[in-house]
């Protein structure tokens, strides 16, 4: 592994803050009072100095990450100005609309997360930074990212049963049932995160730990599952029946956004799970970090490629690949070819 190495102060502080991090829940109060006394420790003798090391794979690593999640800021932001200003909404774009919502802020703690990080290997001193805001940090982007797979496993079981019971659906599905749904996994994600904060930052060890372990289990036995299940059950419809490739934008969009989860966004939650049963840091996490950071900034492009293919890229070109893909659905497929040709006509 290629190292620099440097001649810096004592880095005993920077050591526990990592260790600390990286297990997720911080030390007890007496631990921490005896690395963190000090947000800056005194200036040691030459005897007491320490040789300081910055992996260079590391920081190359928080490099990219940084630049993937201001392109994804930047995309995610396009996204929500786009269905909430320029389109009209149906039950698919609300969901959408609340996916990018999630991403924009996953990426936006983990940009300033990894900023940090990489300023603290680059000056080769300890941060006037407790390990409580860094936890934070890392609890508040896993609230996001949980969010974003609640958003995709409703929208996965929506679709699924809209292609068996297409008729029933559109008659007797309540108007605002996306708002309503997309505002109770908001609060359900609000609530598991809050009471995992809590219990995190209060030093409760043992709390923390089962708190935790159930708001896995609730992720990889309930969610997780019923959106793999309902894109192989979507997938098998649409491939079986003619009638359903009517929308296969969306249905193509759908299975690319959860692939592209479970390929880049499952690791960060297994990661983190795996961290509390083994006795050290388990390799490079920032590897995880800049796949997660893939993850929820691949989205907006994938509604492009999908809904655009070879065509110019432009404002209106981009509305139009937007309607394409999430107007499909508007009223059965019924207005969206009018709305295409709105856009375009209204286009400079």
């Amino acid at each position: 592994m290629l190292r620099l190495t440097r001649v810096c102060p004592s880095m005993d502080g920077r050591a526990a803050l990592r260790s600390s991090f990286i297990k997720l829940t911080p030390e007890p109060p007496h631990a921490m009072e005896s690395s963190h006394a000090t947000p800056f420790p005194a200036l040691p003798t030459g005897a007491e100095e320490n040789m300081c090391e910055m992996d260079v794979f590391d920081a190359a690593v928080d490099g990219a990450t940084l630049l993937i999640s201001l392109c994804g800021l930047v995309s995610n932001g396009a996204v929500f100005w786009l269905l909430s200003c320029r389109m009209r909404r149906n039950p698919i774009t609300i969901y959408v609309l609340n996916l990018a919502m999630a991403d924009f802020t996953f990426l936006l703690f983990m940009l300033t997360y990894t900023l940090l990080n990489l300023l603290k290997d680059l000056s080769c001193a300890t941060l006037p930074i407790s390990v409580k805001h860094l936890v934070s940090l890392l609890l508040l982007s896993l609230f996001a990212h949980n969010m974003g797979m609640y958003l995709l496993a409703a929208v996965s079981i929506e679709r699924c049963v809209s292609a068996f019971y297409s008729g029933r659906i559109h008659c007797c599905r309540p108007q605002h049932l996306s708002a309503m749904v997309c505002a109770l996994l908001w609060i359900l994600s609000i609530t598991v995160i809050a009471v995992v904060t809590s219990l995190c930052l209060s030093h409760q060890q043992e709390q923390c730990r089962l708190a935790l372990i159930a708001m896995y289990i609730l992720n990889f036995l309930l969610f997780a599952p019923s959106m793999v299940i309902s894109n192989v059950i979507l997938l098998i419809k649409v491939l079986c029946s003619s009638r359903q490739r009517q929308h296969k934008r969306l249905y193509i969009v759908i299975f690319l956004t959860v692939l592209f989860f479970l390929l880049f966004g499952v690791p960060l939650s297994i990661w983190n799970f795996m961290q509390h049963f083994s006795s050290g840091p388990l390799g490079h996490h920032q590897v995880v970090f800049l796949l997660a950071c893939i993850n929820s900034s691949i989205n907006p492009f994938i509604y492009v490629l999908v809904g655009s293919g070879r065509r110019q890229c432009s404002l209106a070109s981009l509305q139009v690949a937007f309607q394409r893909v999430f107007e499909e659905l508007g009223d059965d497929g019924v207005g969206s070819d009018n709305s295409m040709m709105q856009t375009l006509s209204s286009a400079p």
